[in-house]
């Protein structure tokens, strides 16, 4: 894949750039009738979702407020909650299954972002928790981080895979309320065993490890999950979601002007992701482009170059490219 970043040098004054990211629609839904997505049924069983209950899932009608034309059975948003399960252990887990590996496709960084809302509990006092689950593939699905909505508290939690619920300093509010509706965002980057999540692009997680014990980092699934806080008493409260997407893209590289040296040579450096291969090109035109390196970025994460051919015009132009 080549992904220009020009880096102007004119008459020693130097402009920069940096790259545009080439994401990848890993999988994405509205819940429309138009995707096969029927409110009659319940969401597992449906456009490949599946799940570890037939009840306790489903999908609903105009629960978002959205200012787009209405599908037929209206603007439909899936949901997790409300109808007792039938498992013994009071979980739930539905997901849609991505099974895949971002640091070997070259694409580290993913993206995980939905609405969602939680209802609170109508005819009874109990409140439950809903949660999102990151699993990987090996093992039928390790589970590497959670957030967590905690129905009782309000309070926002994650949890990393040392099994520790650690409180965000966020708390949220039910979607009877005015700010009931949340845009949430989760960013992962593989290659660095790291992960932070927005919501309504307000930082709640900054830069966790993905996994403390050295499980594989790569993508399985990422599940809404509802948890019964007393088992066998659920509560009749929900959690609703919708636009719920996942994408991926190349770990951001960009090329640095460092300095011009006295024998008019030019002192380069690549950032990128580290032991990966990129490209320094150069041209004068625009139209003709010359490789001057390809190299692999070192453990730092950099690595320098020297163009001695610099004293050979009064200006230039220099992209990278990650080399695939």
């Amino acid at each position: 894949m080549a992904v220009a970043l020009p880096l102007f040098v004119v008459a020693n004054v130097v402009f920069e750039s940096g790259a545009v990211a080439q994401r990848t629609n890993l999988y994405s839904t509205g819940f429309e009738l138009s995707e096969g997505f029927d409110t009659r049924l319940t969401l597992i069983g449906q456009g490949n979702w599946t799940g570890t209950d037939l009840n306790g899932n489903g999908l609903v009608t105009n629960f978002f407020a959205n200012a787009t034309s209405q599908q037929p059975f209206g603007q439909q948003q899936a949901f997790v909650g409300f109808y007792p399960l039938t498992n013994t252990d009071g979980t739930l887990n539905v997901w849609q299954p991505l099974d895949f590996d971002p640091v070997a496709a070259g694409l580290p960084i993913v993206t995980f972002s939905t609405t969602m809302a939680v209802y609170d509990s109508s005819t009874t006092a109990n409140r439950d928790c809903f949660r999102w689950s990151i699993y990987n593939t090996n093992n039928g699905g390790v589970r590497l981080f959670t957030i967590d909505f905690d129905n009782t508290t309000s309070r926002i939690n994650y949890e990393l895979d040392d099994n520790q619920f650690v409180w965000t300093g966020f708390t949220f509010e039910n979607a009877a309320s005015t700010n009931g509706q949340y845009d949430l965002v989760v960013t992962m980057n593989f290659a660095e065993n790291l992960w932070s999540a927005t919501l309504n692009d307000v930082l709640i997680v900054d830069s966790k490890r993905m996994t403390t014990k050295g499980s594989a980092l790569n993508l399985g699934d990422i599940d809404a999950v509802w948890v019964n806080s007393t088992l066998g008493q659920p509560g009749d409260n929900y959690m609703v979601f919708d636009d719920y997407a996942v994408a991926a893209e190349p770990y951001p590289f960009w090329l640095d002007a460092v300095q011009r040296l006295s024998d008019g040579a030019f002192l380069l450096r690549l950032t990128g992701e580290s032991e990966r291969q990129y490209a320094i090109d150069a041209t004068t035109d625009f139209m003709d482009w010359y490789a001057l390196k390809t190299n692999s970025v070192g453990t730092d994460g950099t690595f320098d170059f020297v163009d001695t051919t610099a004293t050979n015009y009064s200006r230039g132009f220099y992209r990278a490219r990650l080399v695939q």
